[in-house]
């Protein structure tokens, strides 16, 4: 049993990027992810995909792309969807074919933090932050556990991360 998992940011060009392939790479098949965005910025961040590179998570077909794709009648039913900025998480969101469970994982946003040198600092704090929530989510028995099980530990998860 495959788990499909969306992450969502209102631009899709940073962290929501970062969670998609995150997801992907260590996922290792188990997980299938996906990102989108309310509004997304058309390309992705140079910087996040830079990131990714850096630790080795392949990020080939990475794009930034709008949310409506996945709320078409033939797009994936996903299990857990993850809001990884505010604005996302604060949204009305489509209604999501299959109801799937949605956590909020609040990350700072790092696509305009200046210098240069301080972008990448913060999308490597991004990218940490993300794959420790990832790691620790992974880590869970998901197929045995009830969706409303898995839920609260994706949200235990986020508050110790942050704390």
């Amino acid at each position: 049993m495959t788990i499909n998992v969306l992450v969502l940011c209102t631009g899709n060009s940073a962290r929501s990027i970062l969670g998609e392939m995150l997801f992907n790479h260590l996922g290792a098949g188990r997980v299938r992810a996906w990102s989108a965005g309310s509004k997304p910025a058309g390309q992705v961040n140079p910087v996040a995909l830079e990131t990714l590179e850096k630790h080795g998570v392949p990020c080939a077909g990475a794009r930034s792309k709008s949310w409506g794709e996945f709320a078409a009648p033939d797009a994936p039913h996903f299990d857990f969807i993850f809001t990884v900025c505010g604005n996302a998480a604060n949204e009305t969101c489509p209604v999501w074919p299959g109801h799937p469970a949605t956590a909020h994982w609040g990350i700072a946003d790092p696509a305009h933090v200046e210098p240069l040198g301080a972008r990448r600092a913060a999308f490597e704090a991004a990218y940490q932050a993300l794959k420790g929530r990832v790691e620790a989510f992974l880590a869970l028995p998901l197929e045995a556990m009830s969706r409303d099980d898995a839920l609260a530990a994706a949200r235990r998860i986020h508050d110790r991360e942050a704390g």
